[in-house]
């Protein structure tokens, strides 16, 4: 089989700075305590993972909060580079990490559904075409003329995920999208990341239900304490994961 996604060795480390309470006066009579304080620390988000992703295989990430989950996901998806190691991924990836990511608060849904296609790689006349479709499945009516500023938590989900569903991506990165929204526009949320399944299309998934990882993931892949735990069929590592709770 074809790998997808492959995580060698990958470190990911952010610098932690001290306030300088003195300010420039402690820099200029103390350079190197100054220094220091601004160097030296640093948050571990994750150490020394790897794992393959096959092509067409649905994974998911899981693990408490602050484990390395997201920072994972940001590394596929290339938002963020690692520490050390490399992460290489196959094909056009296509993700929705966050509410609102890539959208602009001042512009209207449409205008955003606009703007994050193209990021997403759709060319004008492609977006032109799935534009109409895009617009019914967000179910936003009126409000997809309205600035995303007045939008709720689980309508900016819907404008998000609804432009996920005519994009065409080799490897779909989904996190924590289906924590908002009610159940009807879940269910359809679910239906819609099967039918990419069924395509072939690689998916990796972070999501604290685990219910929804049973109905979407074939593969689950445990972090824990910003370390790769374990991994392997989903049904086995979520009893392993569900014992520890």
């Amino acid at each position: 089989m074809q790998v997808a996604i492959e995580f060698n060795s990958v470190t990911k480390s952010y610098p932690l700075y001290h306030h300088i309470g003195s300010g420039i006066k402690e820099l200029i009579f103390n350079p190197k305590r100054a220094l220091s304080l601004l160097s030296g620390r640093s948050y571990l988000a994750i150490e020394d993972i790897s794992f393959e992703v096959e092509k067409g295989q649905s994974v998911a990430l899981i693990g408490r909060n602050g484990a390395g989950k997201s920072t994972s996901l940001g590394l596929v998806a290339g938002v963020i580079k690692p520490t050390k190691g490399n992460v290489v991924t196959r094909g056009r990836v296509a993700s929705m990490l966050e509410l609102g990511g890539g959208f602009h608060p001042e512009l209207t849904g449409r205008e955003n559904i606009r703007l994050n296609a193209t990021l997403l790689g759709l060319r004008r006349k492609q977006l032109n075409e799935r534009i109409d479709k895009i617009i019914e499945f967000s179910e936003l009516g009126e409000f997809i003329d309205e600035p995303i500023r007045v939008y709720s938590s689980g309508m900016l989900a819907k404008l998000g995920f609804s432009v996920i569903t005519q994009v065409d991506p080799d490897i779909l990165i989904i996190d924590e999208v289906l924590a908002v929204g009610d159940y009807a526009f879940q269910k359809k949320c679910i239906d819609t990341i099967n039918q990419f399944k069924a395509k072939g299309v690689t998916i990796l998934f972070v999501s604290h239900n685990l219910s929804d990882i049973e109905k979407i993931c074939d593969r689950v892949i445990w972090i824990e304490n910003h370390r790769l735990k374990a991994s392997g069929k989903a049904e086995e590592i979520l009893e392993q994961y569900r014992s520890s709770m």
